[in-house]
């Protein structure tokens, strides 16, 4: 989000019930970064597959209610594999913020893919900043990308 932008910009995110806490801490991240979150689902005790939940967020993409997003799952492999079936996300699963930064600049990744059982809160968090603030450096990379889709 730039400064000068007046509207914030819109994040999707979604989770199965195994990624549901850490998927409401990095709402209240986003929301602290002054971003706009939007809540796809699930709750907190309700049980869910995580196909469903990758589709929702790549509906919202491909409908244009967010350009970027987060998905959480148990340890976030499912969910990435379910959301990456669609030509048009490119979802990275990162578990630091070295993965998180480099999923952006060289694979101009739109969904951040992350595991309650695997990552901690803060590490996550640490991950979400890195993801938002880095962007693509196009260059040697930009035709691998093209490939994807």
């Amino acid at each position: 989000m730039s400064a000068a932008s007046e509207t914030p910009e819109v994040i999707g995110l979604a989770s199965d019930h195994a990624g549901a806490q850490l998927k409401a801490v990095l709402i209240g991240e986003l929301e602290r970064l002054g971003y706009h979150p939007l809540d796809l689902g699930t709750a907190p005790g309700a049980a869910v597959d995580y196909p469903d939940m990758a589709d929702r967020l790549a509906t919202a993409l491909a409908d244009g209610r967010c350009r970027r997003g987060v998905l959480v799952c148990g340890t976030g492999i499912g969910i990435s594999i379910a959301a990456n079936r669609h030509r048009h996300v490119r979802a990275g699963l990162c578990h630091d913020v070295t993965g998180a930064r480099l999923c952006r600049e060289h694979n101009d990744a739109n969904v951040l893919a992350l595991g309650e059982r695997l990552t901690g809160a803060e590490v996550a968090k640490d991950c979400l900043a890195a993801f938002l603030s880095t962007g693509f450096a196009g260059g040697r990379h930009a035709p691998r990308v093209a490939k994807l889709g």
